[in-house]
This record gives structure tokens, sequence and C-alpha cells, in this order.
């Protein structure tokens, strides 16, 4: 069933796809991966990831983006799709970890993100931290 949940996430967008979740009236966005897209490993890492947040399982969702992290930087990919892929997963922990009051980690997990990739959806993130913390 949970396999079946990160799927149907996965097949609402080509690379990536937005999720609400509330934190102190701001709304952050989540990142998912299509299937194919990456190695299978990464694939599922990056997605329960995101569920994970979603369900409010900010310690799971934490570890899991976590591996992510990790899978990437072994990962074959082109550098450029890597380092893409390393931005939305550092995002997605970026969030989870706004969403479970570690605010510091988050923060800086979300300019480490905005850093490595040019991309809309961190952009919000970060923005959206920012008001939160009142920065």
């Amino acid at each position: 069933m949970k396999l079946t949940l990160i799927k149907t996430i996965a097949l609402g967008s080509l690379l990536t796809c937005s999720a609400a979740a509330m934190a102190g009236g701001s709304d952050y966005k989540l990142m998912v991966i299509e299937t194919a897209t990456a190695p299978q490993p990464v694939e599922q890492s990056f997605n329960s990831c995101a569920l994970n947040v979603k369900s409010k399982n900010y310690e799971q969702a934490e570890a899991i983006c976590t591996k992510a992290i990790a899978l990437l930087k072994e990962s074959r990919e082109s550098k450029l799709k890597v380092r893409e892929l390393t931005s939305y997963a550092l995002s997605n922990r970026g969030v989870s970890r706004m969403m479970s009051k570690n605010d510091a980690a988050g923060l800086s997990d979300l300019y480490e993100a905005s850093k490595m990739a040019d991309s809309v959806m961190v952009s919000h993130n970060l923005t959206r931290a920012k008001e939160y913390l009142s920065l």
C-alpha cells in the first residue's frame, strides 16, 4: 500500500510536484520524482521522504531524506541531474526539519538547496522558512 501511494504521488508530475505542508500559516512544497527519473533506490528513498513529511512522520522523513542524499552522492547520473535532485532532497529534508521545530538545521538545508540548483520550489521553501522565522 505504501509503495502504491508513493507511485501515485510520483505520477503527478514529470520531475516534481508540490504538496502543501502547513507550518505557522506558511505552505511548503515537497518534491517527488517520477518513475524512471532516477535509479530505483534513489527514487524510493526520495519519494518516501516526501510521503513521510506529508504524513507528519518528521523524524523518519529526515532519516530517509538523508539516505536519499547519500544515494545521490553515489549516483552515476549526470552531475547536473544529481545536483538538481540533491537540491530537492535537501529542500524536502529542510521542510521536515522546519516542521519538527529543528529550525536551524532546516534553514541550513534550505540555503544549501538553493545554492545547488536554481528552483522556484526550493526558493519558495526558503522564502517561507525565512518568513516563518521572521528573518
